[in-house]
């Protein structure tokens, strides 16, 4: 789950972050009066969307030369003028695709004077188990692009959980930026808030980009991008409130409801498969013979019947769909529960594309008798390789 920058910054001045003073604003009068609360000259107006690259975004609405969705504006009526253009307006950046996002709220914060801008992230580094920092002296840039171009610009080091955050972690950082004197001793309790905020909220990512050095030698957090790990969120309802339900697909939320491991793709083939590794094998066989998978759709190794049914219901519910491959390997799972399933959401949504079924495992035979007795048209499968093959002519022949 993610939250926007001004929730995040919220977040970490909880854990005594510097952060400017802020404040979010949904209609362009609220943008003025947050303005008119902060000491100003100078205001930052920022479009709250779920991506980054934010400031070299365009708006689909406004001319090409326009500025992007982050703008610094020079007094009380310049912010108005600049909430005006974005709110309701779709932003388009490299991490939205071409869709875009719509903006639907602002953060109109205080104004820094910087001198120098970083980068600072927090990741599970899954190899190690332990808590990874990214840093680089190239903050306010693509990270992928730094890591693409100049590599030997990114140092990265790992906490042990058991001793956390030392000494040596912060000398580490210092180094790393070319951190001295009294600057140099500011990077322990901003190292230290960080990681306390990422382990004590279970995040998955925090990304500051950038941290900022001001004129006058201050570090600050200057950007916060937080993604939370949706297994421990039971334990935050604080951070569930925080949600926003119109930056996600319609299809993903409907899924989590069902506990559901759904992602939407830009293909047309819905896909239907009980593990990640068979899942991610089906998406890699479906494009190999020529089309483009829908989603990513794993409905676990115990689902039930009604789970099923509401993960072919979300699969097309995607007007993109343009056939459907169920591809079962039933250990835990059974093949006749996946096959009633699928039944049910049929006859309940109605089956206007191809549907090419594949079970095999347990309970294979009672499976393929439900399906084959149902009366409704639905191609069998004898294997993935033989499954994919026909959902893709299928396809291909509308």
């Amino acid at each position: 789950m993610n939250i926007h920058e001004y929730q995040g910054k919220a977040v970490l001045k909880e854990f005594g972050l510097p952060v400017s003073a802020g404040f979010p604003a949904f209609t362009a009068d609220e943008a003025v009066d947050a303005a008119k609360k902060l000491p100003g000259p100078l205001y930052v107006v920022k479009s709250q969307i779920h991506a980054g690259g934010r400031g070299k975004g365009k708006f689909k609405e406004l001319p090409a030369d326009a500025k992007g969705g982050v703008r610094l504006a020079k007094s009380v009526e310049e912010v108005g003028a600049f909430a005006k253009e974005m709110l309701g307006h779709t932003l388009v950046t490299l991490q939205t695709g071409p869709a875009g996002k719509q903006v639907n709220r602002l953060y109109i914060e205080d104004g820094s004077d910087i001198a120098k801008e970083f980068y600072l992230s927090l990741l599970v580094d899954r190899e190690t188990s332990r808590v990874a920092f990214v840093v680089s002296t190239e903050g306010g840039m693509d990270i992928e692009k730094v890591a693409h171009d100049t590599p030997d610009k990114i140092v990265t080091f790992s906490v042990d959980p058991a001793t956390g955050l030392m000494p040596h972690h912060v000398r580490a950082f210092a180094e790393a930026l070319h951190l001295q004197g009294d600057v140099a001793k500011q990077a322990s309790p901003v190292l230290n808030g960080l990681y306390n905020a990422f382990v004590a909220k279970d995040m998955a990512m925090l990304e500051i980009n950038p941290l900022i050095l001001t004129k006058d030698s201050k570090i600050k957090v200057l950007d916060a991008k937080i993604s939370f790990d949706s297994n421990a969120l039971y334990r935050h309802a604080d951070m569930v409130a925080l949600r926003d339900e119109t930056e996600e697909d319609a299809k993903e939320i409907e899924a989590s409801k069902y506990d559901l491991a759904y992602i939407a793709l830009d293909g047309t083939i819905g896909c239907m498969v009980n593990g990640a590794g068979l899942a991610m094998a089906t998406l890699d066989i479906i494009q190999l013979y020529g089309e483009s998978p829908a989603n990513f759709l794993d409905v676990g190794g115990g689902a039930s019947e009604e789970k099923v049914t509401a993960a072919f219901k979300i699969i097309t519910a995607d007007p993109k769909v343009k056939g459907i491959l169920v591809n079962i390997f039933g250990g835990i799972m059974k093949c006749d529960v996946i096959a009633r399933g699928v039944i049910a959401a049929v006859k309940a949504v109605g089956l206007k594309v191809p549907l090419v079924v594949r079970l095999e495992g347990t309970n294979v035979q009672e499976g393929k008798e439900i399906i084959s007795s149902s009366g409704l048209n639905v191609i069998p499968a004898d294997d993935l390789d033989d499954a994919a093959q026909k959902i893709v002519n299928a396809v291909k022949k509308g």
